[in-house]
Parts: C-alpha cells; structure tokens; sequence
C-alpha cells in the first residue's frame, strides 16, 4: 500500500526506515506509554466483569471513529473500554504487541506490508495484493509469531482513488481507469512527490492502464488544494482514497480501478492475543463487518470533517441505527 497523506500516517509510516521505527518505539518504552494520548469516549465498563481494554487509534478521522465503534461493540460484550490515539504505527503497533494496547481498527494490506518490511527489511518482496483472502492471510502469518490475532476483514476498503472532474469524464466518456486509458488524454496529476516512484500511484497507471502521465503537481493527497487544482483546470487528476467525502462539493467523481490496481486494503480488527484473543471479543467487533460498507466509511468521515460532528457521536449513531448493541449499551 502506498498511500501518503498527513490525515493517513498509516502508509507514510510504513515506509520509513526501521532505524526511525526503533527510536520511537523506544521512546514509548521510555515514557511507559504515557505518550499515548487518552481520548474518546471510553470511560465505563458494562457491569458484567469481563474486564478492561484499550482501543487504539491513529490520529486520523476515519480511524478515530472506527475505534469509538470497536469500544461501543466491546462494551455492549461486557467490558471496560478507553481509547487512546496515537499518531504513528511506529508506536502504536509495538505497544499493541507489549499489550499496552488491546485492539487496533487496522487495514490488511498496509499492515502486512508494514509488518513485513518490519520483520524482512525495508526492500522485502511484498506480501499484500488486491486478493483479499491472500492479503489477509499473509498479515495473519505475520502477525501472529508477535503475538498479535487478525480478526476477520470486512468489505469496508480504504484504498488509493483517482478522480478527476464531472466534466472531463462526462466529456471523454470516463467511468474507469481503463477508459482514461483508452482515451489517449494527458493527464497531469496532482498527488505527492512519491507518486512518480511508488508502483500504485504514477508507474501503475501508465504499466496497467496505459495512462499518459505528464507530471506530477506534488501537492498533499487528497488535501483542497490537490482537489481544487483539478477543479481549476491546472491538472487534469487527483490521488485520493476511497472514502473521500469531499469530492462532490469539487465536482470531482473518481474512476474505478477495474484492474485492481490497488492492494486489498480492507478494515478489520488486530487484536493483542494474549489480552484481546476471546471468541467473545471476535463475535462483538466482527458484527461490524455484516455492516460496514466503503460508503458508510466516507459517510461517517463526511459528518466528521464536514459537518464537525464528534467521532464519538457519530459511532454512537452509527451503531444505533444499525441495530448492533444488545445490551446496556444500547440503553
């Protein structure tokens, strides 16, 4: 997976040395995990005894209302829950494995490749595909000698997006990569500097699709400027994610990628096993897959970033119409 944006530390992270990964983990150690930040609504346990965990999560909006579900769901199963939010992989993966964390919102293809850069070096052959079941399986063969349980991944993905305006597809017939491709059009890209090397981004849309990339406008992924520099007219296509919730008010519409360009990266729990590895932690957080849709993700992203709802408020309503609590927590 290659994603990159400030509001998606997760890619960007995954790729950094493991020499970096090293010192901030250390520094965590350092501080006993006081540098993990409390947050969320996490506070009382149900009143059935099955005792307390930690949600993790990272610092972006999609994350932080994924882990404010995990803990209404793990509550409802009859824990304690409190949810602490931590900007790195580098620091929240290792604390998952010491179990100062309990459960993570994770994505399958960015995790594996993450733990398989961790455990092979940073040029190690990658695990991750756009097969789902292969992807996962090779996160679970990799997590699991850390002491770490992969629980089931649902259909939610959030993945890399391209999108360019109502307009320029409407005008060139585009309703996919393969189309962009065919249409012969030139096409300037506003995306991160990284785009021009990373296999997902520039080298795959010209090898798989045979689009003709110009250049790069390198602006933050999925950022407004990105998006508004598609909308002016000053590049012709933007690299965002999959649950973008912006793109309407931009005009923008993303093409699909046909080819499966993209890795498999679908949501789905990680668990500490020693701490969070019970049947009824995997039954409570795994009604969330019977649900979750990438549309419902850029919904509830859409009324955080947008509409300046608490991630916390927007779990809770979530899970209500939903339908997915059954006990005190659902009263």
């Amino acid at each position: 997976m290659t994603r990159t944006t400030p509001r998606r530390t997760r890619t960007l992270r995954a790729l950094l040395a493991m020499a970096g990964a090293t010192a901030l983990t250390a520094g965590l150690t350092a501080c006993g995990g006081h540098s993990l930040e409390k947050s969320g609504s996490g506070g009382g346990g149900s009143g059935s005894g099955q005792g307390s965990l930690v949600i993790g999560s990272a610092s972006f909006t999609e994350s932080k209302v994924l882990a404010e579900i995990y803990a209404a769901l793990l509550r409802d199963a009859g824990y304690s829950t409190s949810i602490k939010t931590v900007d790195a992989r580098e620091l929240y993966e290792p604390a998952l494995e010491k179990g100062q964390i309990d459960v993570v919102p994770e994505y399958a293809a960015t995790l594996a490749e993450f733990l398989n850069k961790k455990q092979n070096g940073k040029d190690a052959h990658e695990v991750a595909s756009s097969d789902t079941g292969a992807t996962v399986k090779a996160l679970r063969e990799l997590a699991g000698p850390r002491g770490l349980k992969v629980l089931d991944a649902g259909r939610a993905v959030d993945q890399n997006a391209f999108a360019v305006t109502a307009e320029f597809a409407a005008k060139h017939q585009l309703k996919t990569l393969s189309d962009l491709g065919r249409s012969k059009e030139r096409v300037k890209l506003a995306a991160g500097d990284e785009c021009a090397q990373r296999p997902f981004c520039k080298p795959g849309l010209e090898k798989t699709y045979g689009i003709d990339i110009t250049g790069i406008d390198p602006l933050e992924v999925g950022s407004t400027q990105a998006k508004q520099a598609v909308k002016s007219g000053r590049d012709e296509m933007v690299l965002t994610t999959t649950t973008d919730a912006t793109l309407e008010q931009f005009g923008l519409v993303a093409l699909q990628d046909d080819k499966k360009l993209q890795n498999s990266d679908n949501v789905l729990p990680v668990v500490n096993a020693g701490k969070a590895g019970s049947q009824r932690v995997a039954d409570a957080l795994n009604k969330l897959n019977k649900v979750l849709t990438t549309a419902d993700l850029s919904e509830l992203n859409k009324k955080v970033d947008t509409e300046r709802l608490k991630p916390a408020d927007v779990a809770a309503q979530y899970v209500k119409d939903k339908g997915l609590l059954s006990g005190k927590e659902k009263k």
